[in-house]
């Protein structure tokens, strides 16, 4: 029977990458970062994966104590995958990797990334700096799914659910939203092609939607 790979090191790297180093299983941490998702989700967030592939990599992070299995209870009564305590520990971990490798050379224009991907971007890219006197409570509508976001004491936070009393909620698509906050579609042009709605002070939405800016390019390795 065949043994998995192991670095052999006592270094907590290498017992880190025993566990999640394998391709696929850090992307599958991302997809599980705002909550559980059915194996077909998963799929959904991730096409370029084999449904093998997706399957043993779900199974070597079970065994190693990063994600579980649950049922759901009726009427969905599906099988769901989630992040244990110790799986939620990697959120710091994959946006620390998502905001070094921002810095790399941008990928061809037709990459594309997953829903969750387009929400992970923002909590990669907040800079505090930037909301420094500011607070809001913003609703996202992004396609058929909604999101609370709260930007208070330099924080910002964001997970799915309505927001309770939204000082602006803003609806459009992920990838109107992520050209937004690139800088690569003004506002108002999205406003007047209805690629974007906003509901409430639209001070606050533009305000928000400049939280989240690009890093510097690194320099090329001469």
């Amino acid at each position: 029977m065949a043994t998995r790979r192991t670095y052999g090191e006592a270094c907590g790297i290498p017992r880190a990458l025993d566990r999640i180093g394998e391709r696929w299983a850090l992307m599958i941490v991302r997809e599980l970062l705002l909550g559980p998702k059915r194996f077909t989700d998963l799929r959904t967030g991730l096409p370029a994966v084999s449904p093998d592939v997706l399957a043993q990599r779900l199974r070597e992070l079970s065994e190693a104590g990063v994600l579980q299995k649950r049922k759901l209870p009726p009427p969905a009564a599906s099988q769901v995958y989630e992040l244990t305590a110790w799986g939620f520990e990697l959120e710091p971990v994959v946006l620390a990797l998502g905001r070094w490798g921002a810095r790399a050379p941008a990928p061809p224009d037709d990459a594309g990334m997953s829903f969750d991907a387009h929400i992970t971007s923002l909590m990669t890219l907040f800079g505090p700096d930037l909301a420094e006197g500011f607070e809001a409570n913003v609703e996202l509508r992004l396609d058929e799914q909604v999101f609370r976001a709260t930007v208070a004491d330099g924080q910002f936070e964001i997970a799915r659910g309505e927001a309770m009393g939204p000082d602006v909620t803003i609806h459009t698509d992920p990838g109107t939203l992520i050209a937004l906050i690139h800088g690569r579609r003004p506002l108002a042009e999205a406003l007047s092609a209805g690629d974007i709605t906003i509901a409430g002070d639209e001070h606050v939405a533009e305000r928000f939607l400049g939280l989240f800016p690009l890093p510097e390019p690194a320099m090329p390795v001469s």
